[in-house]
């Protein structure tokens, strides 16, 4: 095998691995989309979306992160966390405490519109964690905002109990939902893999990092093996 072959057999199994992490496309022009928590993070004045998951995210203290239920394409038009964030404000009454961090979370449950069929979105709020120092984003959730829902693929599905049902499933343009499932987006829906309430366990990022590197490893190995030959 030439070496130009071996960089494209190598690109390939690296691709391959990280396809997980790509969020899905922009959906056909009926407008259809996936109905989720999506995970933002406060920068001064703005929502940004997250560039990782909630599980692997581990903010400082002070820190103002968003959660947001809504039917969106992508990432690009996904609709960012409403009320109030102030993280002082928030924990105005959870005094500091050596050895803890608190985080201001501000949960927006959606419109009706964006609401499962014969579901009622409750009000929003912002709520205040308070955490180890090395706790992630997810570990705070669970302290502040049961009962919380993962699913098999480690999506983060329900955040105090809504929705009671579903998980990241596609919408089309009319509302009603599609028998299509979701594909593997990024881990900013993604929390802990296949437990309820906090549960630990790998995310989905993690999981999948790990098997690039194996692969990447193994092609390596073989691509040497080849050369000796």
């Amino acid at each position: 095998m030439s070496r130009r072959s071996a960089r494209g057999f190598l690109l390939a199994l690296v691709v391959a691995a990280l396809g997980a992490f790509v969020p899905p496309a922009a959906q056909a022009a009926d407008g259809s989309g996936y109905r989720y928590w999506s995970f933002w993070e406060r920068d001064g004045s703005q929502w940004v979306y997250a560039q990782q998951g909630s599980a692997t995210t581990r903010p400082a203290d002070g820190a103002v992160q968003g959660f947001r239920f809504s039917v969106s394409q992508d990432s690009q038009d996904s609709a960012k966390p409403r009320g109030a964030a102030d993280f002082k404000a928030a924990c105005a009454t959870t005094p500091a405490k050596e050895g803890t961090k608190r985080i201001a979370l501000v949960l927006d449950f959606g419109t009706p519109e964006d609401a499962p069929q014969g579901e009622t979105p409750p009000a929003g709020r912002t709520v205040c964690a308070q955490v180890a120092e090395d706790a992630t984003t997810a570990e705070a959730l669970a302290e502040a905002a049961r009962p919380l829902r993962y699913n098999s693929s480690a999506l983060l599905c329900a955040i105090g109990g809504y929705p009671k049902a579903g998980c990241a499933e596609q919408v089309s343009g009319t509302g009603k939902e599609s028998k299509t499932p979701a594909p593997a987006t990024s881990d900013s829906v993604s929390g802990q893999s296949g437990q309820e309430d906090g549960g630990g366990g790998p995310s989905a990022g993690l999981i999948v990092g790990a098997a690039a590197v194996l692969l990447l490893g193994g092609a390596a190995v073989w691509q040497a093996r080849r050369r000796r030959g």
